[in-house]
């Protein structure tokens, strides 16, 4: 590993850049680097919980061929944790669970879904063009080491559907505006319709395994790897409270600008900034902030 490439890792372009890698640990490919996101996720989700009574939870939705069969509107985070790999499928954890041990003994690696639900989120955050909240969502989720593709709602299986089949009907529910289905996934035009925003993040196999591999070394000569060290032969188990975190900071984030912007502009009528519902957020928050940061 010292002078050659790991197929699929970022020894390569990391060398190509900046023309030095960092072989024990991975650097800043490691996902040691998301500590720092995982921090600052735990304080904006106490935010959000404190401001707005948003949720942010997730939960392994596939490992290699298994899935789960989890209703997004009920599964707890004490469920979640209940065991190791994450999913609140009891049985289905089982299974993904073996299905990791099984590459673990041959010393291979899989890969799997992660699947992100907010719920209780406001609606109309997020920005019509070039900032769509999904946008800002799969960016902060992209940004995830492994993560190799999101999904919002349907995703790519909606793509095939009708839009007769698709569309998410409005009704009235307590003077609410809901839609009867939610394949948007929680949002419409960029902007968040009220429903639960609901993410699958795609993280691939693990990188680093111990199996004979064909690649190149930094002197550019081709050779055999076989990889040494302790590397997970599954990384998506701990990846999920890494996506609840960017979760959160992105709505954080966007619940800000939100009042920023709405909050002292309101649409039934203009006000200025030192009208008392601008001072009441501003107290607000910053009440808010100081009990999360305290918490």
């Amino acid at each position: 590993m010292s002078v050659a490439y790991r197929p699929s890792h970022a020894d390569a372009t990391y060398d190509m850049k900046y023309g030095i890698r960092a072989v024990a640990g991975g650097g800043r490919s490691s996902a040691r680097e998301t500590i720092g996101r995982v921090a600052a996720g735990a304080v904006a989700k106490k935010l959000l919980h404190l401001i707005a009574g948003v949720e942010v939870i997730a939960y392994v939705s596939r490992v290699r061929d298994v899935s789960c069969d989890v209703d997004n509107s009920t599964f707890t985070l004490e469920q979640v944790e209940a065991n190791d790999v994450r999913c609140p499928d009891a049985e289905a954890a089982k299974a993904m669970y073996k299905a990791i041990d099984e590459v673990r003994l041959r010393g291979d690696s899989c890969g799997g879904d992660v699947t992100c639900v907010i719920r209780s989120c406001p609606k109309g955050l997020g920005s019509p063009v070039f900032d769509k909240l999904e946008a800002e969502l799969c960016k902060a989720f992209m940004s995830l080491p492994a993560s190799k593709g999101v999904e919002i709602g349907s995703g790519f299986t909606g793509s095939a559907m009708l839009g007769s089949e698709h569309n998410d009907e409005f009704y009235m529910d307590a003077g609410e505006v809901r839609t009867r289905t939610n394949r948007s996934g929680g949002i419409q035009g960029g902007l968040s319709n009220g429903e639960a925003i609901v993410a699958r993040i795609a993280f691939k196999p693990t990188s680093t395994i111990s199996r004979k591999q064909h690649t190149v070394s930094r002197s550019g000569d081709e050779v055999e790897l076989i990889a040494r060290g302790r590397h997970d032969p599954c990384v998506v188990p701990r990846a999920v409270p890494m996506v609840e975190a960017m979760a959160a900071l992105v709505i954080a984030d966007q619940l800000l600008q939100h009042y920023a912007q709405c909050e002292l502009l309101p649409r039934d009528g203009a006000c200025s900034p030192d009208t008392s519902i601008a001072r009441q957020f501003r107290q607000h928050l910053e009440s808010s902030v100081a009990a999360a940061v305290t918490a």
